[in-house]
């Protein structure tokens, strides 16, 4: 055989593989070869050539594929019942990278039969992502959509134990399957254990196609988070005033005390008490207010404090003055004092109902429809007209100002109307005073509840924008898209302060930090990141969820950060390191909308299975203790308490400054035969 054509050829092969290094190494020993005038015994062994042109011609034939996968899977489904579930784990990166790779050779036709004969293995686990991949048609199409893109650049890392390992290379080694081997060892990443495989039950945590992504978060998650509260916060002053009201109280004690005794004296002597009672009473309710307060001062005195990195707004004094009521008259809540709900019903939205949202009062309601029009209801004006808490859309379809809400005629709502495709999110400023929306049409508009008028649309976005939050502190908002980036905007400016692009599909749902530097992304690449306000720069990712993220909720404190995903799995996430403190499993439909409680006890969480979940988060923030935890469970968030609705599913949850839980959604009858 000619020695040149078997150099041309593994010169070949080693730049389709990508092997730069290695092939330039090569060629420099050619030329040193040529200039030496090399003998014949330098000729590459007859078989080693034989052996190379038989993977090249086995490379290029499709029916290789077919062959190959089918008799890996055959073996895997037909192993030992106790390695079985750690040998199926390959088949999915195999199944994918195949079909891929049929794609990149341009065997269309054969990669479409490929995937369809296939796919329904691998349908329950990884449905979505079958999904995406069923629309690569061509090799350019791995190109252009990321998500290919990004799983032929990195690896897949899979956990596997010691004797499941050594299996499957006795089983490549025996059948010679060279096409296959290639795929696992350019592709996979076993991470070998000693000692019995996994539990079955495990599957979902112990394959993750991230390979590349799973190293840039590690670097990413390595960053310093100021996770902290604002400094001079309202929350701030009113612990200051807690503490001179503890200081007052250790004054007065002897005081409390000799009125109690007086008390008794006259009670026993035959005097009316009754005053006296009532005076001793109040006192006691002062004085469990005051433990209310320290209570709640010294778990937000825990929290660091931060400086603002964005210029805050100035608050009025009259507004002030009402959050600080507000905040001393709050419940404290626990898990064995769970917070009244009010519950929102939408009826006759005839599923024209996208969104709803719930002003930090309860006083406003607003939804946002697929007629591309928004409607805010009053409840203080709904209690007068109905005496319910029903909201009832009526379907109006009079002309009116393009820009303008008005509420004529026997309308119990605010018609906002500008919009000119269907309105996907809606978010009250935290005084209530405007409401901004977000629109397929691409644009978000600012609307006034006082004067009933749209006064700015913002325009940026490229496609539909899916969500948009404003500040804890009002003034500044972000904004979440189709085109795969979140947005920080201010009121007065039309133009965006800040883009963040990162994520790898649609960024569906965006939330803020409590103390505003930071918003974080929840994608339908299934990841959650969490961005610098101040840099745009991507400070973490959290990778552990199984489908995209539909819902992200803060902890008052900003310690913490629950995400909820399609599925219905919520994930309570620690911000400084990065990691999954717990999962929360209960639900078993879309979570739609996630909420904590004021100081940080409780979280609330509303998903399509018509449901309100209360979960305790204290019991899984501490670390667990060794007795405690013999069970591997008690770290894990507990349930406390099921809300069922009759037939609808939540769309939206708020606790008001005083700890009363809100939450709305649109009556289905759909829901309770689905």
């Amino acid at each position: 055989m000619d020695e040149e054509l078997i150099a041309n050829f593994v010169s070949a092969y080693l730049k389709k593989k990508g092997f730069k290094e290695t092939e330039q190494a090569f060629q420099e020993e050619l030329r040193h070869n040529k200039t030496n005038c090399s003998s014949p015994s330098s000729l590459v062994d007859i078989d080693v050539a034989k052996h190379l042109l038989s993977f090249s011609e086995a490379e290029n034939i499709p029916a290789r594929y077919l062959e190959g996968y089918s008799k890996l899977r055959s073996w895997a489904y037909n192993s030992l019942d106790l390695y079985k579930h750690e040998l199926l784990r390959v088949l999915y990166p195999v199944f994918i990278h195949c079909f891929m790779d049929l794609v990149a050779k341009g065997h269309i036709q054969e990669a479409r039969t490929f995937f369809n004969r296939f796919r329904e293995d691998h349908e329950m686990m990884h449905l979505r992502d079958l999904q995406k991949l069923e629309g690569v048609l061509s090799p350019s199409h791995l190109e252009e959509m990321e998500f290919a893109h990004s799983l032929r650049q990195g690896k897949v890392n899979i956990k596997i134990c010691q004797y499941s390992y050594e299996m499957l290379l006795q089983y490549l080694h025996k059948t010679q399957t060279t096409v296959i081997l290639g795929i696992i060892n350019e592709r996979i990443n076993f991470q070998v254990f000693p000692g019995q495989p996994s539990s079955i039950s495990d599957d979902a945590e112990l394959v993750t196609l991230t390979g590349s992504t799973q190293d840039t978060a590690n670097q990413i998650n390595k960053k310093e988070v100021h996770w902290g509260l604002l400094e001079d916060s309202l929350e701030e002053r009113l612990e200051k005033a807690a503490g001179l009201l503890s200081d007052s109280e250790k004054a007065e004690g002897e005081t409390k005390d000799g009125d109690v005794d007086e008390n008794k004296k006259r009670t026993a002597e035959g005097g009316k008490p009754g005053s006296s009672i009532k005076k001793v009473k109040k006192d006691k309710t002062a004085s469990a207010t005051g433990k209310t307060l320290r209570a709640e001062a010294n778990s937000a005195s825990m929290a660091p404090r931060v400086k603002p990195e964005l210029a805050l707004p100035i608050i009025s004094t009259e507004v002030e003055q009402s959050i600080l009521e507000d905040l001393r008259n709050r419940v404290q809540l626990s898990s064995v004092a769970l917070p009244s709900v009010s519950f929102y019903t939408f009826i006759n939205t005839h599923n024209g109902l996208n969104c709803s949202s719930i002003s930090y009062d309860g006083a406003l309601v607003a939804g946002g429809f697929s007629d591309s029009s928004l409607k805010v209801w009053d409840m203080a004006k709904l209690g007068q007209q109905a005496g319910n808490t029903v909201l009832q859309d009526e379907n109006d379809m009079s002309t009116s100002d393009p820009v303008t809400g008005h509420t004529s005629g026997k309308r119990p709502y605010t018609l906002f109307q500008g919009h000119s495709g269907p309105v996907h999110s809606a978010t009250f400023s935290p005084i209530g005073d405007f409401v901004l929306s977000s629109s397929a049409d691409t644009t978000i508009r600012l609307w006034s509840t006082k004067l009933n008028a749209n006064l700015v649309c913002y325009k940026g976005h490229n496609y539909p924008v899916w969500d948009v939050q404003f500040s804890p502190v009002g003034h500044y908002f972000a904004s979440c898209s189709h085109d795969r980036t979140a947005r920080i905007w201010s009121m007065d400016r039309i133009q965006p302060l800040r883009i963040m692009a990162g994520h790898l599909s649609d960024v569906d749902c965006v939330q803020w930090h409590a103390n505003c530097n930071y918003i974080a992304t929840g994608s339908s690449d299934k990841t959650v990141r969490l961005w610098d306000v101040q840099s745009g720069e991507c400070v973490r990712i959290f990778i552990g969820h199984r489908s995209m993220i539909l819902s992200l909720a803060m902890s008052p404190d900003g310690r913490f950060m629950a995400s909820g995903d399609e599925d219905g799995t919520i994930m309570m996430w620690d911000l400084s390191t990065g990691r999954c403190v717990t999962p929360l499993i209960g639900h078993t439909s879309c979570v739609w909308t996630l909420a904590f409680s004021c100081e940080g006890s409780l979280l609330a969480s509303g998903s399509a299975d018509c449901t309100v979940k209360l979960w305790d988060v204290t019991s899984s923030t501490k670390p667990p203790r060794t007795d405690e935890n013999k069970t591997g469970t008690a770290n894990r968030l507990r349930s406390l308490k099921t809300l069922p609705t009759k037939s609808t599913p939540v769309y939206s949850l708020r606790f008001s400054r005083r700890n009363l839980l809100f939450a709305a959604g649109a009556l289905s009858k759909s829901a309770s035969t689905a």
